[in-house]
């Protein structure tokens, strides 16, 4: 059950081993060179693969905080950490190389997988796949040490609330990564791109064969949580290489387009950083389109996947594009919201997914719990009522292991 082994899940993957034991579980790290860094802020190559096009760093990806020697707006590109890093599989003790897999992805600004780690098992178990535990761009284990540590980060945050007197929710937790997207909201583009494309990366290494724990011929679903929906809704819809035709998409608390979430939290991201963001992605996107041309090719016709990516950006825009698409997968997702979520409401987990005129046929159940939670926390550790956290767990999981196995 999920309180039992959350503690002794997180003690194994603590564990130096590049290989350790868990129940009938094997959990293993890896390591992974990202290809597609050069795309980032600072590189002073930035390159298309498919097109065979250079180009310069654009004007709009320069900001006056570059002269801050700092930890937190060191440019994107030296963050040594974003570039190689472990990801973790966790499968079957003693099996074969798997044929099946389930990639889990996980929400916004999380700094460790531990909460995540009953979530890949209960999959595992449901499902007998490898988990892949793949982390976003500067999330995680892809971001520098420096961000997480508390005293630096809490002097951090009461400088920015100085600087930004009516600042909501600025935290020791968020403010690495809200003054970062301040700066540059640009950012959480090309944080996206690359992550996109280091999943195509690990697909095609598996593809070929170079992967020691997964069988090339592999077959493989996804799991999403909160902003890693996103990320999942884009790669199904873009379909690159067809690869992506049989895998089905499970949504937890996920699947509404930016402009429709509310993610100004202690744990997420501060109002000034998501001010700057919804200015950026959905006011005035068009016109930053026409300055930056870097921006304009990945976001345009030419990369299917940016088209994908610049139609989960506003409710309104591109909407019969996006909803076409849902329409042609609608078979392959399926979405768990809860009903107290604050930050991405049920409601409009529902009119994405399942479109304006309610035409497209994917299930979303609402469910909600018989206790104390939130979207940032939906099975928190209790010494008390762990009975019912453990039923709503199992709940939720038997609900995605059937959709995946049905």
């Amino acid at each position: 059950m999920y309180t039992n082994s959350f503690f002794a899940l997180s003690n194994a993957f603590l564990s130096t081993d590049s290989k350790s034991e868990f129940e009938s579980n094997e959990i293993h790290k890896l390591n992974f060179h990202s290809t597609s860094y050069n795309l980032l802020h600072g590189s002073e190559n930035h390159h298309c693969k498919t097109h065979k096009i250079d180009f310069k760093e654009s004007a709009v990806f320069k900001n006056e905080v570059d002269s801050i020697e700092d930890d937190v707006h060191i440019k994107d590109v030296f963050v040594t950490e974003n570039k190689d890093f472990q990801y973790y599989i966790l499968k079957p003790k003693g099996a074969l190389p798997s044929k099946k897999v389930t990639f889990l992805f996980h929400g916004f600004n999380e700094k460790n997988w531990d909460k995540y780690l009953p979530w890949g098992k209960a999959i595992c178990e449901r499902t007998q796949s490898a988990v892949v535990f793949f982390p976003l761009a500067f999330h995680m284990q892809r971001a520098p040490l420096q961000w997480s540590e508390k005293r630096k980060m809490f002097e951090l945050s009461e400088q920015r609330k100085k600087k930004f007197p009516n600042i909501i929710n600025s935290s020791l937790s968020n403010v690495a990564i809200s003054m970062r997207l301040h700066a540059m909201p640009q950012r959480f583009i090309w944080s996206g791109v690359q992550t996109y494309y280091d999943v195509i990366q690990f697909i095609e290494d598996c593809k070929a064969g170079k992967h020691k724990l997964i069988d090339k011929d592999f077959t493989f679903n996804m799991f999403a949580y909160s902003i890693g929906g996103l990320l999942a809704e884009i790669l199904k819809l873009s379909n690159h290489k067809n690869y992506f035709n049989h895998a089905k998409v499970a949504l937890f608390c996920s699947g509404a387009v930016f402009n429709r979430i509310t993610p100004v939290s202690k744990f997420i991201i501060d109002s000034e950083a998501i001010v700057a963001l919804y200015s950026y992605l959905v006011e005035h996107f068009d016109s930053f389109l026409k300055k930056d041309e870097m921006l304009n090719h990945f976001m345009s016709d030419s990369h299917f996947e940016g088209k994908v990516f610049h139609a989960m950006f506003e409710y309104q825009k591109m909407k019969n594009f996006r909803e076409q698409l849902l329409k042609k997968a609608e078979n392959h997702f399926y979405a768990i919201a809860l009903k107290q979520d604050e930050v991405i409401p049920s409601y409009e987990v529902v009119n994405t997914l399942q479109g304006a005129n309610r035409n497209i046929n994917i299930k979303v159940d609402e469910i909600d719990f018989d206790y104390d939670y939130s979207h940032e926390n939906p099975f928190p550790i209790k010494k008390n009522g762990f009975t019912e956290i453990d039923k709503s767990f199992q709940l939720v999981f038997d609900k995605i292991g059937d959709f995946y196995n049905n």
